[in-house]
């Protein structure tokens, strides 16, 4: 009996499904393993993840970039007192924005099909593509800023310009285009499982036959560079800054701590087990590990669990990156104020006046921010 002509290949957001996939021994096809209930736990559990986590990123980042473009209008310098980790975050709710408005198209394919077309899937897939790897890099550009901030306060100042922060903005935005381009190559509308008498229209990369080198290869680089190096970069940098804050008061090291702690565990605890089912996947492929159906099907729920929670970083990076800021907390209390209208100023002031100790300590905590931490105090 001849091969199968093509194979369905692992997408960021419909898993590894091999449509003919039949358990091969040499001369013998042995029944397919059954793809259903995982098809069906996906339509239930994919378009109400992926619905919430859209909405929390809009929210959040949208948040993010009222309050950056406020405070850049407030600078007297303009563009010119516009800091570099500024510059970065900027860019980084920009990525994550244009993250979450590809989800809610990938949610009504799950619980229905894709009903947007090849032009949407191409589009939508690159989109998705690009921003995850955006993000991610612009997460370790963000920690990189820092590092050069505290540990060579006094060398990188010429480093540390707006101009090179755009540079460096522009580089990872041409090199994630890069790789996107296979989304815009390869992706295609094709029908799915077969659910019932229905078949399902699905929008994910599909490759030829013998093509599993190139798709295990282009995993790895996603796993380089959308995890492994980020990660280092990040372990690096907040290590060399927790060191170089030993000679600071208690308080302020175990604030830092909390922060440096905070930021690295949340990173891996979203891209840590995507990124281990992804290599399990590709040993798989590559004969490296062997499994029957059960272990395909604990593979493709596992990444479809993890990938979501891979998703959710978008929604958390507002809270992480720009929430825990003092000056930004101070910028978004100023702008609610001013939509509240008189009364929501008349309720600040009655509050400030009943914490005055509070007062003081943000006070205090803003002028450490300016020296040490910006946006990220």
């Amino acid at each position: 009996m001849d091969e199968v002509t093509s194979t369905a290949s692992y997408d960021y957001w419909s898993f590894d499904y091999d449509y003919d996939n039949y358990t091969r021994s040499p001369g013998i096809i042995v029944a397919p393993c059954s793809q259903e209930d995982i098809y069906s736990f996906a339509q239930r559990y994919t378009p109400a993840v992926y619905s919430l986590v859209f909405l929390l990123a809009v929210v959040g980042n949208v948040l993010v970039l009222c309050v950056i473009r406020r405070y850049r209008n407030s600078q007297s310098g303009g563009a010119c007192a516009f800091s570099l980790t500024d510059t970065f975050l900027l860019h980084l709710a920009i990525s994550d924005l244009l993250l979450a408005f590809t989800l809610p198209l990938f949610a009504v394919q799950w619980a229905h099909q894709w009903v947007f077309g090849l032009a949407v899937c191409k589009i939508s897939g690159a989109l998705f593509c690009l921003n995850r790897y955006s993000g991610i890099l612009f997460l370790a550009c963000i920690s990189f800023d820092r590092y050069l901030a505290i540990v060579h306060a006094v060398s990188s100042g010429w480093k540390r310009n707006t101009f090179h922060a755009q540079i460096a903005c522009a580089l990872i935005w041409v090199v994630c285009l890069g790789l996107s381009g296979v989304d815009i190559a390869f992706k295609q509308v094709v029908d799915g499982n077969t659910v019932g008498h229905h078949k399902a229209l699905i929008c994910q990369v599909w490759f030829t036959d013998n093509s599993t080198q190139w798709q295990v290869g282009l995993r790895l680089i996603s796993v380089i560079l959308g995890f492994g190096l980020p990660l280092l970069i990040m372990l690096y940098c907040y290590i060399r800054i927790f060191r170089s804050l030993c000679n600071a008061t208690r308080r302020q090291k175990r604030k830092s701590l909390r922060l440096i702690i905070s930021l690295v565990s949340v990173f891996v605890i979203c891209w840590a087990p995507y990124n281990c089912f992804q290599l399990t996947d590709s040993l798989q492929k590559l004969g490296v590990v062997t499994g029957g159906c059960q272990f395909g099907r604990v593979v493709d729920i596992g990444t479809l669990i993890t990938e979501s929670l891979g998703l959710s970083h978008c929604a958390l990076n507002p809270l992480l990156y720009g929430f825990v800021g003092v000056k930004f907390r101070r910028e978004l209390a100023r702008m609610c104020k001013g939509l509240l209208g008189q009364k929501g100023r008349l309720g600040m002031e009655g509050w400030r006046e009943r914490r005055p100790r509070r007062t003081a300590a943000s006070f205090s905590s803003a002028e450490s921010e300016n020296t040490s931490y910006s946006v990220m105090a």
